[in-house]
């Protein structure tokens, strides 16, 4: 097998991007050192053999996911990489600790916007902007939440651009999904390659479950010693129900759909063989608008009557809470660096992307004239669905864009098309740079925590920077090299 580090882009643009394995002058850095030279000693076929091995274990343990609109909601195997992003253990420490402060932001933001409000008083954000946001929950005026913890569970999606500055790209705060590939894509690992663990001190991840588990008893009801808990699907037919399934098989709790639930004065219980066991606190994987047809969407056959009224009661913790999604929508992103700052007092560790608000006339002049070299998102919008990519986009999709952009500019925001990090990959052709993110997964209950890395996504198709799964995107193990 030839050098890794001799695989040459090949689109030669790929050359210009920050490569996460090699500096500018092709020399390797030193935290995939060990790693390159195991590599460049594995025959070819071996490598071959792992990467079919691999593909044959995913399929047998069910790992897959659902693409909604796709023929008869076929199921389909998330492509995974064999070649891990590695992650040197300074870098992480400090992506840590910008972790670490956004998500005490925001969750101080959402406890605010239902309570006080100060942030809009103080016009820091404007008040429209939230209140008017069609993922406020005015439900939520008032009520108190276990700890003041809105987002117990945040996926926090970071991107490398540049000479190599981490930006936040978006924040994930309502039923972020993932994680189980993360664990997963280490298992693999590990079984496909023991002998890379033993030459490398790499940070674990397959505690995660018991962290979460944790999590969620920490944000239970007060006054209860020994909270139930148990993880909300919508079902089998849902895209991520293998993670819905997974997690809660890993943390030992029972997995449930909205029938299996039912309230009774203000309290929430779990039909068993046993009789019914009152719940404490709900995973929910579900949207709030299908929680409870009550409260919500009527026509939902998901959710479970009357479970708004128990939560307002404080007889039940949902996680996450009802009403979270303003806070990551993409409207109020922008805005994430004066929470910090209006919050806790401090200058933002991680930066966001520059981002035009197309309600604002100036910017969307601005974002006009600039479609072909920049990327357009829907502010609702979520898995790479909803947006325009400019500089790879066609004339025609340009153009039917923007019409859609000018019939209602509120629903938009855009930002430069990111110089998105690389990292060599298994391709049809070979080895080849392929354009990467990283969403670690932040725990906030008694303290905020996590496990080292979070779940690398990949763009595997050639000059493409959405990673989504849904849109043709992979996975690689992500490795926090240890000090």
């Amino acid at each position: 097998m030839a050098p890794i580090k001799d695989h040459t882009p090949d689109n030669p643009a790929l050359a210009r991007f920050f490569d996460e394995m090699s500096n500018a002058a092709g020399e390797v850095r030193p935290h995939y050192q060990g790693y390159v030279s195991w590599f460049d000693g594995m025959p070819a076929d071996r490598m071959a053999r792992k990467r079919h091995e691999a593909d044959a274990l995913f399929h047998r343990s069910g790992i897959t996911f659902a693409v909604y609109g796709d023929e008869a909601g076929a199921e389909r195997l998330i492509p995974f990489d064999v070649i891990p992003r590695i992650i040197p253990a300074h870098e992480w420490l400090a992506l840590a600790d910008g972790l670490r402060q956004r998500v005490k932001a925001l969750n101080a933001f959402l406890h605010d916007i239902y309570h006080g409000q100060e942030i809009l008083k103080a016009g820091r954000i404007p008040t429209e902007q939230v209140l008017a946001n069609a993922q406020y929950r005015p439900e939520m005026q008032g009520v108190d939440v276990p700890r003041n913890i809105y987002a117990a569970i945040a996926g926090v999606d970071i991107v490398r651009a540049g000479a190599g500055e981490f930006y936040v790209l978006e924040d994930n705060l309502r039923v972020p999904s993932g994680v189980s590939y993360m664990i997963e894509n280490r298992k693999m690992m590990m079984r496909l390659f023991p002998e890379l663990f033993a030459r490398n001190r790499v940070a674990p991840v397959e505690h995660y479950p018991d962290l979460l588990l944790d999590t969620l008893r920490a944000v239970a009801p007060k006054g209860v010693p020994d909270p139930v808990v148990v993880v909300l699907t919508p079902g089998s037919f849902n895209s991520a129900y293998f993670e819905h399934a997974f997690l809660a098989q890993q943390m030992g709790v029972e997995l449930v759909e909205g029938s299996d639930l039912f309230v009774r004065d203000e309290q929430v219980f779990m039909r068993t063989t046993q009789g019914p066991q009152r719940v404490d606190v709900i995973y929910r994987r579900i949207d709030d608008d299908f929680l409870d047809p009550l409260a919500f969407r009527p026509d939902s056959m998901l959710g479970v009557p009357g479970l708004l009224s128990a939560y307002r009661a404080g007889n039940v913790t949902v996680s996450n809470a009802v009403g979270t999604g303003v806070a990551d929508d993409k409207s109020i992103y922008p805005y994430v660096g004066e929470m910090v700052r209006f919050y806790l007092g401090e200058e933002p560790i991680l930066n966001n992307v520059p981002t035009y608000m197309l309600r604002k006339p100036d910017d969307l002049a601005y974002v006009l004239e600039h479609l072909a070299e920049l990327v357009v998102k829907e502010v609702h919008g979520a898995g790479g669905y909803g947006m325009l990519v400019g500089p790879a986009s066609t004339h025609a999709e340009i153009e039917d864009f923007r019409l859609r952009i000018l019939a209602s500019p509120e629903k938009y925001i855009a930002q430069p098309t990111l110089s998105l990090s690389t990292c060599p990959t298994f391709v049809d052709a070979g080895i080849a740079p392929r354009h990467i993110d990283l969403r670690p997964f932040v725990l906030s209950g008694n303290e905020v925590r996590f496990v080292p890395g979070g779940l690398t996504r990949v763009a595997l198709k050639e000059g493409s920077l959405v990673v989504n799964s849904s849109q043709g995107g992979g996975t690689k193990d992500t490795w926090v090299l240890e000090e």
